[in-house]
């Protein structure tokens, strides 16, 4: 699958790249991309909620009143959890949501993804760049260049670099990721990738 691959200008510069046939060009296994993303959305939450519950509340055990001959319900004391400020009933504990999930479908939703992208003709290859110093409007011009300032794009590059992180992650629809750390959330949340020419070779290295 062969890809045009533009400058920092949005121009084209001539040339084009391969992108693997064996990860762009698969087809997209469904089941593997909703496992993946299910566990990606469950390993991020914290599990620290916590309610007190009958036991936990501050309060008097006194008994309110007898237990028959009063013509009303029957109550213990004020923590009673049917009583504004009582005690909650089978409240939520602080747990551990996270979920494990084999290597194999994890490499699987995430070629399953690119390969959705490729499709969808959502994949545009540029070349390589980096800033002198962190600027968010030189990383802007870029989109601007390529139409793609009002979409949600995710940048990847081959290694971390940190003027181009600084300059991307002030922009609220852009993000940025190095190839070895992808994964199928933030691959099928954007609406475009943008590949930089030293990703693509990184990325067959890691999804061999």
């Amino acid at each position: 699958m062969k890809v045009e691959v533009f400058n920092i200008q949005g121009e084209k510069t001539g040339r084009s790249v391969e992108l693997p046939e064996d990860i762009f060009g698969i087809e997209p296994n469904e089941h593997s991309v909703y496992l993946s993303v299910k566990q990606y959305l469950a390993n991020q939450r914290q599990g620290t909620h916590k309610s007190k519950e009958r036991s936990e509340i501050t309060g008097s055990t006194r008994k309110l009143h007898r237990q028959k001959g009063t013509g009303g319900s029957r109550k213990g004391d004020i923590k009673n959890p049917l009583y504004h400020g009582g005690g909650r009933v089978f409240g939520p504990k602080p747990r551990d949501y996270s979920q494990k999930l084999n290597k194999k479908v994890k490499v699987l939703a995430r070629k399953s993804a690119l390969a959705s992208k490729a499709q969808n003709e959502s994949i545009i290859v540029i070349e390589d760049f980096s800033f002198e110093a962190p600027k968010t409007k030189a990383y802007f011009d870029i989109l601007k260049n390529l139409n793609l300032e009002a979409k949600k794009t995710l940048l990847v590059t081959q290694d971390h670099e940190k003027e181009v992180l600084l300059s991307v992650r002030n922009l609220p629809k852009a993000t940025i990721m190095r190839a070895s750390d992808l994964n199928t959330y933030e691959i099928l949340h954007a609406n475009t990738l943008i590949l930089s020419e030293g990703s693509i070779e990184k990325i067959k290295e890691t999804f061999a």
